[in-house]
């Protein structure tokens, strides 16, 4: 390099850091598959699962809540290097069998099913006689107490969204309330339950409880009877071929959520133990000789003839 008139290297110029040459791609690391994807938040996930070190190797539950189109899905389950591990499940779509044939994806049926998770969590475990949760839900904040130093603490789970945007009134928190009602103790305050006014910052018991009980589908279900007959016809045609009307929502609900604490535990129907039993595959026994030989034979005479 020719030196200056002083004796000095002249000063060299930056390289242009918007240039990705080699060097850049050798030192370039794609972002996970499922953040790709748009699957998961690792950011919200490691702070879901991360454990303190003194509690080194116990699990840490969640509760997973995931809505789609048909069903809502509720899960209670910890992470392990392997992979997570669910402990129990429940779905929206077991709660015809407790008499709730109808909404399975609205606020109610989620409610629905996270009491249904709990009671089937706290069976397994065996804390299903201890924490009973609260059988008559007022709309208020409710949490799980500890019964005292000599019983065991309540089942902790921390609630895990996923990607759904948590504004106010969602129904994951529905189901929130129905795990935190039905014995599992989830901490959580009282921002996102319908009926929250952010500006007094009070909470209207009568207007979760209502939703609770379905009540907001029996207030719809008759404004749209008297705006639009034909409509509410359409829209509720399922629920009329079952002559359930808006004054039989709550009774409905309310039955449902008997039944669910008296019998949570998960029952196959006939389609899925159908299923189950095709499914089964078995491996082939392998032959000796002489049986190989025998084949053979039997192949040649089937060909001579």
């Amino acid at each position: 390099m020719p030196f200056s008139k002083t004796g000095k290297k002249p000063r060299q110029k930056h390289a242009n850091p918007f240039v990705k040459s080699s060097a850049y791609f050798s030192r370039y690391q794609v972002k996970p598959r499922r953040r790709r994807e748009g699957k998961t938040d690792y950011q919200a996930r490691r702070a879901l699962t991360t454990q303190a070190k003194n509690k080194f190797a116990s699990p840490k539950y969640r509760l997973v809540v995931r809505i789609t189109n048909r069903q809502v899905i509720c899960q209670v389950t910890y992470a392990k290097l392997q992979g997570d591990v669910v402990l129990v499940q429940a779905s929206s779509k077991e709660l015809p069998r407790y008499g709730i044939k109808h909404g399975l994806t609205n606020w109610t049926a989620a409610y629905a099913t996270g009491l249904l998770v709990a009671r089937r969590a706290l069976t397994k475990v065996g804390l299903a006689d201890k924490y009973e949760g609260f059988t008559e839900p007022s709309g208020e904040l409710e949490l799980v107490e500890e019964l005292g130093e000599d019983e065991p603490r309540p089942f902790k789970v921390f609630l895990d969204v996923g990607l759904r945007r948590t504004s106010t009134g969602n129904r994951v928190f529905g189901a929130m309330k129905g795990a935190s009602d039905g014995g599992l103790y989830v901490p959580h305050n009282e921002k996102r339950f319908p009926g929250f006014d952010p500006e007094t910052k009070t909470l209207d018991a009568e207007v979760l409880q209502k939703y609770i009980y379905g009540g907001h589908v029996a207030e719809y279900m008759e404004e749209l009877e008297e705006e639009d007959d034909e409509r509410f016809k359409k829209q509720f045609a399922t629920y009329l071929a079952d002559e359930v009307g808006s004054e039989d929502i709550e009774d409905m609900y309310r039955d449902a959520y008997e039944k669910i604490r008296e019998d949570p535990a998960f029952k196959p129907t006939q389609k899925d133990s159908k299923w189950v039993e095709e499914s089964k595959k078995y491996k082939a026994k392998a032959l000796t000789r002489e049986e190989r030989r025998a084949n053979i034979e039997k192949k040649i005479a089937e060909y001579q003839q």
